[in-house]
């Protein structure tokens, strides 16, 4: 999801390129024949399963990405009146209401909807937006920092504020990043409106780091990933994805018997992610075969393997791997969308001067 190029969260909410998409030319949506979908960076799909809807549908897809999942929605209410294009990909529930109450999305009720989980359904009466996949935004740790210096991993978000732990964790900025913001609602929903600040200042004295999205955070400063061992990242515990650790399998040059990285299962978030109709597209017809399309059987069970998320229709298959080595939470944090909409600006703000100044 997830944010979160896991293509991971997913994990949002990062091992996969758009180049296995679509083109990302930036063109409109004016020729009938094509499908403008714009997205976060980590969208993902295997080329047969999209050569397949472009050969069923007879529309080709034009894949234009955004940045993290926050800056693709900004952008997207900054051009809504002429959008870039026609469906929108990766609005969460963390940023949901900023979208619908921006008018981002036109109704559209897709073609699959009843095989989607009733939990996963945050807008069932006026369909603006279509589940389609959740995650789990968890810390993740390197196994072998914490082995090497005999200390047990963190567990749960209380731990984190332990001096055993000063200086070891790297976070999101929740202003401009979806795993950072999901990590933000899950201490607050762990702690409650009145004591989330408190945890949060227990978290800066700790030694906290925070940068701009999750790129910079799971493959540049965490020691665990790959790519973080690679830029030398000293960070052993990473605000990423329940998700993550099977990344770092199955994309390893050398499969480990084991994951590298494990998840502190008691700071878990759990994330949902939506697609919608823009509401000024210009191909709705084939905006809405693609929504169909994203509830798919065939869609639905290729994403585990490329964004790293997990299926919302009933009786989609989850590959072994992706259960084995990253399992969903059991018991996340969860939070309602009117309670995310009532406060998350001002948490927001509230976090940016705790935190960052």
């Amino acid at each position: 999801m997830h944010t979160k190029t896991l293509v991971a969260a997913a994990v949002g909410l990062g091992l996969l390129t758009l180049s296995a998409c679509g083109s990302t030319d930036t063109k409109g949506s004016a020729d009938s024949k094509t499908v403008t979908l714009v997205s976060h960076d980590s969208w993902a799909v295997s080329k047969n399963v999209l050569k397949d809807f472009e050969k069923q549908s007879g529309y080709k897809v034009r894949v234009l990405p955004n940045g993290d999942a926050g800056q693709a929605v900004n952008k997207a209410i900054l051009t809504k009146d002429n959008p870039q294009g026609d469906v929108f990909f990766g609005v969460d529930n963390t940023l949901l209401s900023r979208a619908l109450d921006n008018g981002l999305f036109q109704s559209y009720e897709a073609k699959g909807l009843d095989t989607v989980g009733a939990a996963y359904q945050l807008d069932k009466d006026k369909h603006r937006i279509t589940p389609v996949d959740y995650g789990d935004i968890c810390v993740n740790y390197d196994k072998a920092y914490f082995s090497e210096h005999k200390l047990a991993p963190p567990q749960t978000f209380a731990d984190l504020a332990k001096p055993a732990y000063k200086n070891l964790l790297v976070t999101e900025n929740a202003a401009t990043s979806s795993p950072g913001l999901g990590f933000l609602l899950g201490s607050a929903a762990q702690y409650g409106d009145n004591g989330w600040q408190g945890y949060w200042k227990k978290l800066k004295a700790n030694g906290v780091k925070v940068v701009d999205g999750w790129e910079q955070a799971y493959r540049q400063e965490f020691s665990g990933s790959s790519e973080g061992k690679k830029a030398g990242g000293d960070r052993p515990l990473v605000v990423s994805y329940a998700s993550s650790p099977p990344a770092e399998v199955i994309y390893a040059k050398k499969r480990p018997s084991t994951a590298p990285t494990g998840v502190a299962t008691g700071t878990c978030f759990r994330q949902i992610e939506f697609a919608g109709l823009l509401s000024n597209a210009k191909n709705t017809k084939g905006g809405k075969a693609f929504i169909d399309f994203l509830l798919s059987k065939e869609f639905q069970q290729d994403m585990p393997l490329n964004m790293f998320v997990y299926p919302v229709v009933q009786g989609a298959a989850v590959p072994a791997d992706f259960t084995k080595y990253g399992p969903a939470a059991k018991n996340p944090e969860t939070m309602a969308p009117d309670k995310i909409a009532a406060n998350r600006d001002q948490w927001v703000k509230s976090w940016t001067s705790l935190v960052l100044k």
